[in-house]
């Protein structure tokens, strides 16, 4: 395996990049940040429409999270690699089209953790907000949505984990990433499969491993936080 290694390391790393499209690792771990990313914004608005006060908010939410979630993540793919030309009117790159079914795809998901989040606050800091004056938007802003986002970053980071090893779907439609980029060094070696993806197997792995300890730390932070002893205002002689 080393001298496969050798021959196509940088292949795997970053595809023909700069003389060529950017592929390989970097690509994945760049398709899985901008879907977490752009995803993230669309999972608060679920979130939020899930708990809302207006039932066919709510309605609409349920079945775009349920509808999502009953659907495989290829068939989305499939979807958008060819609805998205008829949409836009030119065709998109595969890592693009990719990117787009992983944001509705994981929005579902991560707006279900985030819904969550929000439902294990007290009730009572809602209402105290706003019986201070504050409006829904702001609270939600201010107060519901700070202390929930810092509850649920764990599994805000199993969701990413999750995004990274489904982008090696992508290959499915040609973008360069990672698995791309192994069965194009495997049809180039036809005779060491076994190895090439025995590779593959060890990049995902330290990949998410990295990421799963990330997740434990923040995890372990998040406990610390939960835990720690309110500080109490001294008393002040008025008071007293």
């Amino acid at each position: 395996m080393l001298d496969i290694l050798d021959r196509f390391g940088l292949s795997l790393l970053i595809g023909q990049a700069p003389h060529g499209p950017l592929g390989g690792i970097a690509l994945t771990l760049l398709m899985s940040l901008a879907a977490l990313m752009l995803a993230f914004p669309l999972a608060i608005l679920v979130a939020l429409a899930r708990g809302s006060a207006w039932k066919p908010v709510r309605r609409v939410a349920a079945v775009y999270v349920y509808v999502i979630r009953g659907i495989p993540l290829l068939l989305l793919i499939f979807w958008a690699y060819f609805v998205l030309p008829l949409m836009t009117g030119f065709d998109a790159p595969a890592s693009v089209t990719v990117v787009a079914a992983l944001i509705v795809y994981e929005a579902a998901f991560l707006g279900e953790a985030i819904r969550g989040a929000i439902a294990a606050l007290p009730a009572g800091q809602m209402e105290a907000s706003r019986a201070l004056g504050l409006g829904y938007w702001r609270t939600v802003r201010h107060v519901i949505l700070p202390q929930a986002l810092f509850n649920c970053l764990p599994s805000i980071v199993n969701q990413f984990i999750m995004i990274v090893k489904d982008t090696s779907l992508a290959y499915i439609v040609g973008a360069h990433e990672a698995t791309f980029a192994a069965t194009q060094i495997n049809a180039q070696l036809l005779t060491q499969p076994l190895q090439v993806y025995l590779i593959l197997a060890g990049i995902y792995f330290v990949l998410c491993y990295a990421l799963s300890q990330l997740s434990k730390l923040l995890e372990r932070r998040v406990t610390l936080r939960r835990n720690r002893p309110v500080a109490q205002a001294p008393l002040t002689e008025a008071s007293a």
